[in-house]
């Protein structure tokens, strides 16, 4: 009973998101708690979701904090030389523009840290997709699935999660799957080639241009920078067809109502240009302090945004300021992690989860014993989809394994295919870093699940096929 519950609590949170029928904290906090109810366990609501906030409360003060300490940097200008680098590489074409999104995500993602990822692939690349008027939702696409492929580094939590279960090496997990890792991003970068071109027919051919340009405030990053320079400006060449766009999410963009846009403004105030390396040593210093686990991420983004605010606007003021102007994101952010604690408070706490997982593994059948790498491998994609990582790896992957075991696989090959449903993980509804993606760039969740998930299971696939072939698992 509780096992078809459970699948029917997380299908009817999807469908009414997707359906846009209740927004997603409305849908995170009201279904789990009715569903709390429909299994008799009503009373114990209360525990189960104060619980699930203890759990996540590290989860939401890491992200208030890296939204603030982000937020600051972007103000300050740390990342206007990357933007003005993608700009240059992507010459104002749709095509260029996605995979720069996908190469970009990679490159960040060598951090382990998906929030940190998504805060800097958005802030850098919203203002060319809003310009040019590009999906969305394409960019929240390629930029969690390419992340997903990244977030199986050692750091990243699932290869440690799945050593630590099963009493491994996290280097012997990842390093043999490395070339199939390799196949996969490479399959993100071929998938952000195929949307690119959709992109480019869909929207017509985009030129650079600053003869052309009548709207300043809508600049770019300058390619100068500096008080002087002057800035490449976009500007569409002449095509047929509506310059409004619809991307396959049912995003659009007409450009003329809604919010204005605004790029990253060469000259805006917040700049400070003389302490660029300080701010840029700070970030480095950062995130290998978050690599190296020298103390808990929330703890290092607390100290890093204070001491950024500290240092970049020294008067109390300018620090209200800059904190205001990040507000929305903190809120929007941290109350949809908040609200998640619910869905995961419940979903465990009255052992929906345990009765999914005991079900679905009970349901493979014994001929399959001697193939359970490749058995695990394409459960790791629901599984890891609809439960949390916790709850897979420590959960699930060690009855698996023993399954395996029994007919003589490897605990490795079990663990290195269990890891290949990440690029459809990170768009998981359960993962808070997903909100983070969608908040920042503007994006509904439904219409993110409903485009990326098909992209995300197939770049999936390709890495499961890739290591059955290289011999892997």
């Amino acid at each position: 009973m509780l096992t078809i519950l459970g699948f029917a609590m997380i299908a009817t949170f999807l469908v009414l998101i997707m359906m846009k029928k209740m927004s997603p904290i409305a849908a995170l906090v009201l279904i789990p708690a009715l569903f709390c109810v429909a299994v008799g366990q009503g009373a114990k609501l209360g525990g189960y979701v104060i619980e699930g906030v203890g759990t996540l409360a590290p989860t939401a003060a890491m992200l208030m904090f890296a939204i603030v300490y982000f937020g600051v940097m972007i103000d300050v200008g740390l990342f206007d030389p990357i933007v003005r680098g993608i700009l240059r590489f992507c010459k104002a074409d749709p095509m260029r523009i996605v995979i720069g999104t996908a190469l970009l995500a990679a490159v960040v993602s060598l951090d382990g840290d998906g929030s940190t990822t998504f805060m800097i692939t958005v802030s850098a690349m919203y203002p060319l997709y809003k310009r040019l008027k590009m999906s969305l939702v394409v960019m929240t696409g390629v930029a969690a699935t390419a992340n997903g492929v990244m977030n199986t580094l050692p750091w990243g939590g699932p290869t440690a999660r799945a050593a630590t279960a099963l009493k491994v090496d996290a280097a012997d997990i990842f390093v043999p799957m490395i070339p199939a890792l390799a196949v996969g991003l490479l399959a993100v970068v071929l998938l952000a080639c195929v949307l690119g071109r959709r992109e480019r027919k869909r929207l017509g051919m985009l030129t650079l241009d600053e003869a052309l340009v009548t709207e300043p405030e809508t600049v770019l990053v300058g390619a100068g920078g500096g008080a002087g320079g002057g800035g490449d400006r976009l500007t569409k060449a002449p095509k047929s067809g509506s310059g409004t766009t619809t991307g396959d999410a049912g995003d659009t963009e007409d450009g003329d109502g809604g919010e204005e846009f605004k790029g990253l403004d060469p000259h805006r105030s917040t700049l400070r240009p003389k302490l660029y390396w300080f701010n840029a040593g700070l970030t480095v210093a950062l995130l290998a302090a978050m690599i190296l686990e020298l103390m808990p991420i929330p703890v290092l983004f607390l100290l890093g945004a204070a001491l950024a605010l500290t240092v970049n606007f020294p008067h109390m003021p300018d620090q209200r300021a800059r904190i205001a102007a990040h507000a929305d994101n903190v809120l929007n952010v941290s109350g949809m992690v908040f609200a998640a604690a619910v869905f995961t408070g419940v979903l465990t706490g009255t052992g929906m989860v345990e009765h999914m997982a005991d079900w679905l593994v009970g349901a493979i059948p014994d001929a399959m014993g001697p193939h359970m790498a490749i058995v695990t491998g394409v459960l790791s994609l629901p599984l890891t989809y609809f439960m949390s990582n916790d709850g897979f790896y420590f959960g699930v992957l060690p009855v698996l394994a023993e399954a395996g075991a029994a007919h003589g696989v490897s605990p490795l090959e079990v663990a290195r295919a269990s890891i290949v449903g990440q690029p459809l993980h990170m768009s998981s509804p359960l993962v808070p870093a997903v909100y983070v993606l969608v908040g920042m760039a503007k994006v509904e969740f439904g219409d993110h699940t409903r485009f990326t998930v098909k992209w995300a299971v197939l770049t999936s696939l390709v890495v499961l096929g890739a290591g059955i072939l290289f011999g892997i698992i």
